[in-house]
């Protein structure tokens, strides 16, 4: 907004009451301005209408997310006090004769590729009927986490519920960085709201209105208190939508995939669904208790020369393995048919300290769809590794 039209316009307009009404209405702008400056894209509100109005009537509503560690609540001093839960307890203020349920599907270190993955067994299952994503700083600003994020939003909102989809851009406080460029792209084409922390609660900080370390101790999981700006910023939105629920609003014509959009069908193969060959690794025939119960339904190998063989029709592949932060771990490969020159090595060993990680490893992308064997082998173990190698899981699409 131009700052010279802004202070022009009260000058020239007839029964203005001078300069104290001049100062109210360039109060009101900044107001506006600083309610608004995080909502990056406007998109189409008319199924969030509908949904309110739905609370509003004392109807069932479910609210979902869908996410990484942010999601989860890491940092936060309780579950409670994360911005997922902080944004559900505005539907339950807002509309308290309603059943409003929470379904939080964030999970720590995973990105969209995963998302698309897991987005119908975390949260689809439970017929929500609005869902917030974020995945915008644990993917990389690529044109393939572009498309593996354009599958999480078409399976999001094509689910039969028609929920309401709202797209949220973390970022990290230090730098600046996360991948938003290339989601509200993605958003943008399907008319679907964004609302980004860079754009207002980073680019206060870069003002002086905050210090990133009274937010965030390292600066990507917010505390308590940035949980609550987080929350904060999309409750700005569901308010300005509230505020305008009985203006009609068309609702928006489904495009075409703005990328290949190869993942949005992905699958994802633990022990339950598939029957690998095994030699020398075994099936963990534990049952993950919630989405939180990680290292559970994978394969387990820790000798040299153990072996596990899947034969899977895809064009696209990720394996998804345990690197642990105690080590020594075991090394493996993957080799995919047969062809030793392209294989790649799966380490064990994780180099952070914040805990183990859900590792996802591309494999192939944008191949040829057809039946591919692929050969996971320990090559490198001892009596004294810390952990096991953990086969989590293949992604295919």
């Amino acid at each position: 907004m131009n700052g010279f039209t802004i202070f022009s316009i009260p000058i020239m307009v007839p029964g203005l009451r001078g300069i104290s009404g001049f100062r109210k209405q360039k109060g009101s702008v900044m107001a506006q301005e600083k309610r608004t400056k995080g909502i990056v894209n406007r998109g189409n509100w008319s199924r969030l209408k509908q949904c309110m109005i739905r609370a509003s009537k004392g109807e069932r509503i479910v609210v979902g997310f869908l996410g990484g560690s942010i999601t989860q609540g890491s940092l936060a001093a309780d579950a409670t006090r994360c911005y997922a839960y902080l944004t559900f307890q505005w539907w339950k203020e807002k509309f308290p004769k309603a059943d409003i349920k929470y379904v939080n599907g964030g999970i720590g270190g995973t990105s969209s590729l995963f998302g698309v993955a897991r987005a119908e067994k975390d949260v689809l299952t439970e017929q929500p009927d609005v869902v917030f994503v974020d995945f915008s700083v644990n993917d990389d600003a690529t044109e393939f986490f572009k498309e593996t994020y354009e599958g999480v939003i078409r399976k999001l909102y094509q689910w039969h519920t028609d929920p309401a989809v709202v797209v949220l851009n973390n970022v990290f406080y230090d730098t600046g960085i996360n991948a938003q460029e290339y989601h509200n792209t993605v958003a943008a084409h399907y008319e679907i709201p964004c609302v980004s922390i860079k754009e207002s609660i980073y680019a206060e900080i870069q003002e002086g209105t905050y210090q990133a370390k009274d937010l965030t101790s390292d600066y990507l999981h917010p505390n308590d208190r940035g949980h609550a700006l987080v929350a904060g910023e999309l409750i700005k939105l569901l308010e300005l939508v509230w505020e305008e629920r009985d203006k009609e609003e068309k609702t928006p014509v489904y495009p075409r995939p703005l990328t290949a959009n190869t993942y949005q069908n992905a699958v994802r193969y633990e022990n339950g669904n598939s029957s690998p060959k095994l030699w020398g690794f075994y099936m963990d025939l534990r049952k993950k208790e919630n989405v939180y119960d990680h290292f559970k339904s994978g394969w387990i190998g820790s000798k040299v020369g153990d072996r596990i063989c899947f034969r899977v029709e895809c064009g696209n592949l990720a394996v998804q393995y345990r690197k642990s932060v105690k080590h020594p771990a075991p090394i493996a490969k993957i080799t995919v048919d047969g062809k030793a020159e392209d294989a790649m090595i799966l380490d064990g060993s994780f180099d952070e300290t914040w805990g183990d990680c859900l590792y996802l490893q591309p494999v192939l992308h944008h191949t040829e769809i057809c039946v591919h064997e692929i050969l996971i082998e320990i090559i490198e173990a001892t009596d004294h590794d810390a952990e096991p190698f953990y086969l989590m899981s293949l992604i295919c699409a």
